[in-house]
């Protein structure tokens, strides 16, 4: 099977793709955590398979390390977004189908910068979907081992906990992120973000990522954290995001209630493996 390898901020994916070829009968969940596997595999933070849509120029599938199928992936998307141009599109807005609906990237080909609409931020809570009662969980008390985090559930496709920090560099994120993505709060289990507010406009960031542990970049993960910051009064709607990877520019409309997330995205090699 051939391969392309890619990566957006570190967050690094192995992209196959089904119209090219006859992947048909591939198990991509159980071929994962092999392919992902950083040793005797080629390792990656998950799989993109590029596959035909009847609802969209193209529709993208996902699959984490461990076999498990997200509905989105920001990073993901952005690199999806960068083969697909190359390949295929050749025109800087193309229309994506993804199990979170309908995403709409737009490639920057001169400073390879592509903005990507990802939607509104759904956050009640049986949309999440997060076991709380009344209405938005925001800075809800959670007790995981022999700390009480403050977290804020977002969805954006995926379900997100976002947690905000005096300094990140401090927090065990293997060891909170991992209990806090298993909580009984999150049905479907979270991606939890950890925090730090530079200013209004500047956040430093952490991830622990559902199906994958701590990774690089998390698209999902900062849009997630900016929506988290504007609602309890931390954040304004612009915001730098830093992460370990690098940066992202996060804005959430106004108007229409849609999130904005504006990275890089580069091919790194392609190759072959035998399945």
């Amino acid at each position: 099977m051939n391969f392309v390898k890619l990566e957006g901020l570190g967050n690094d994916f192995i992209l196959c793709d089904a119209l090219k070829e006859d992947l048909g009968s591939i198990d991509f969940r159980q071929l994962a955590p092999k392919l992902c596997n950083r040793h005797f595999g080629i390792g990656a933070d998950g799989l993109l398979i590029v596959r035909k849509s009847d609802k969209a120029d193209f529709q993208m599938q996902i699959i984490n390390p461990d076999g498990s199928e997200p509905q989105m992936c920001g990073n993901g998307i952005r690199c999806f977004a960068r083969y697909v141009y190359e390949n295929y599109a050749q025109k800087s807005l193309i229309s994506v189908e993804t199990l979170a609906g309908i995403i709409l990237p737009v490639l920057d080909p001169k400073n390879n910068i592509i903005e990507v609409d990802m939607g509104e931020p759904r956050l009640r809570p049986e949309l999440i979907p997060a076991n709380v009662d009344g209405g938005q969980m925001l800075d809800r008390p959670l007790q995981v081992l022999d700390k009480t985090w403050a977290v804020t559930a977002v969805s954006m496709g995926n379900p997100h906990g976002v947690i905000f920090v005096e300094d990140i560099k401090a927090v065990s994120v293997g060891v909170y992120g991992a209990e806090l993505e298993r909580h009984e709060v999150f049905p479907e289990k979270a991606n939890i973000e950890f925090c730090q507010v530079v200013n209004r406009g500047e956040i430093n960031m952490r991830v622990w990522e559902r199906g994958a542990g701590e990774t690089l970049a998390c698209g999902t993960g900062a849009c997630a954290a900016v929506v988290a910051g504007v609602l309890t009064g931390r954040l304004d709607r612009d915001v730098s995001v830093h992460l370990a990877g690098g940066d992202l520019r996060i804005s959430w409309d106004v108007e229409d209630n849609h999130v904005f997330m504006a990275g890089p995205a580069y091919e790194v090699f392609r190759g072959e493996v035998k399945l």
